[in-house]
């Protein structure tokens, strides 16, 4: 992939042609209604052109909302949404997305995902999220949170293959051998906590390689995200951090400084292993 190619309206295709913005707003906890929607139109009046919420963040009404005022065409901005574990299964993922398609107040939305793999009905969530695409409510579908077994699980029985699979990606939990598995089927993949809920932001290593391309630390991680080929939710709810977050397209990390931040891993996790997981809150 040529990097120098990346610019702010860059988008990754998925297997059937949809064109997924390579940066996108995550808005998970900003559960204030007046924060949400301050957030997320600020982000679309930087350039954002993707926005990732759930049912369980509990602002899709905002995500809404805000696409709304923003007087930009529907078809320019890319929203994701996913159905929650205790909404899972086939009816009751159909269910839950008529309300998360009310509650946002859309005809459709773009990627519709399982959050988590609840083992007990994370292949028949899936399959209506197949539905879904088939009667084009949904322009592609994905999956959050699943290791290779269960995407292999879902191969198994799906007609069509999960088109993007979000998974917690940061330089201290790089995913290398996952993210490799999705590239050979095809899977695109989005990192959620991009910069490992802040923690990263004071390591030595990054901090000398930023001041390097005077760039922030957050910048140089959410650019190390996107010269990997991934899409990157970076999730903030100041305008001039949002901003920030935005303005990585005018730098490109050497070879070296991938690679030293490769070094990074430590196969740390900020949130729950998915094969470890307590499905009850």
């Amino acid at each position: 992939m040529n990097t120098l190619k990346l610019h702010k309206n860059s988008t990754k295709q998925l297997a059937n042609g949809v064109e997924m913005p390579r940066i996108g707003l995550g808005v998970y906890k900003m559960t204030e209604p007046d924060i949400a929607l301050q957030a997320i139109s600020a982000a679309l009046d930087s350039g954002y052109r993707h926005i990732d919420t759930a049912s369980l963040y509990a602002n899709e009404k905002e995500v809404g909302e805000a696409v709304r005022n923003s007087k930009i065409n529907r078809e320019d901005i890319f929203i994701t949404t996913k159905v929650w574990n205790s909404d899972q299964g086939y009816d009751q993922t159909l269910k839950a997305f008529e309300k998360s398609l009310e509650l946002l107040g859309l005809d459709y939305i773009d990627l519709y995902i399982t959050h988590w793999p609840v083992k007990e009905t994370f292949i028949d969530t899936y399959r209506a999220i197949e539905r879904l695409y088939e009667e084009k409510l949904i322009r592609a579908t994905g999956v959050s949170n699943h290791h290779q077994h269960h995407l292999e699980a879902i191969a198994a029985k799906a007609n069509v293959k999960p088109m993007v699979n979000q998974i917690e990606c940061h330089p201290r939990l790089t995913q290398f051998d996952l993210r490799e598995y999705c590239q050979e089927q095809g899977i695109a993949v989005t990192s959620w906590s991009p910069l490992a809920r802040g923690g990263l932001l004071n390591e030595p290593t990054l901090q000398r390689i930023s001041g390097k391309y005077g760039k922030s630390p957050a910048q140089t991680i959410i650019r190390w995200h996107l010269q990997h080929d991934l899409v990157v939710i970076p999730k903030s709810v100041t305008p001039a951090r949002i901003a920030e977050n935005l303005d990585v397209f005018d730098f490109e990390l050497s070879f070296e400084d991938m690679k030293n931040i490769d070094a990074l891993n430590l196969n740390e996790r900020t949130g729950a292993d998915p094969d470890n997981f307590s499905f009850k809150f």
